[in-house]
């Protein structure tokens, strides 16, 4: 499969942020404010990881990943963290399913962290300035639409390279070793 487009991580931030503005609006007027940001939370965190899963090549530990969100979600709702803490649980869990799921070394997980970092500092600036949820999801998940720019792995083309130029040896010496036996076999018919 391919991988995502920022194109369409910004059509995800778009709908992501109409329905969480929508659904936060709507919830709040039947239960607590900080309830409804705790399932938002929760509800906007399993939507993009089940995209994220979704747009993955990667096929293994899918069902894993789902039912580690799921317990994480438990876990991390009966501890009865602070609205910031509670947050946090989720970006980490994000950033770890990108991280495992569409980046093979260290050094592009570390981007992916800061990525979400930088998605953070712009959702909070965007809340400063507006006091909108709308504003400020779509800022966050704008800045994470930018995860399609970091590479999979520093060495992965380096290695691609190499096996490819090692593929096309083989072929060369396949080729050659082809020709000496047919000429082999045609002069000793002779």
């Amino acid at each position: 499969m391919k991988r995502p487009t920022f194109l369409e991580g910004a059509g995800v931030a778009l709908v992501t942020s109409a329905l969480g503005g929508i659904a936060f609006r709507s919830l709040a007027t039947l239960f607590a404010a900080g309830t409804v940001a705790r399932l938002l939370i929760a509800g906007i965190g399993l939507l993009y990881i089940l995209y994220l899963l979704r747009r993955s090549s990667e096929t293994v530990g899918r069902i894993a990943v789902v039912s580690l969100w799921l317990v994480g979600t438990i876990g991390v709702w009966m501890l009865g963290l602070s609205l910031p803490l509670y947050l946090a649980a989720y970006l980490g869990f994000i950033w770890l399913v990108r991280s495992l799921y569409f980046h093979s070394s260290l050094f592009p997980a570390i981007a992916d962290l800061a990525l979400v970092a930088f998605g953070v500092i712009g959702a909070g600036w965007a809340w400063l300035e507006t006091g909108s949820l709308f504003v400020s999801l779509w800022c966050f998940f704008l800045v994470q639409a930018l995860f399609v720019a970091i590479p999979g792995s520093v060495g992965r083309q380096s290695a691609a390279m190499n096996s490819g130029h090692r593929a096309d040896r083989f072929q060369y010496a396949y080729r050659a070793a082809e020709t000496a036996i047919g000429r082999l076999s045609t002069t000793h018919h002779s």
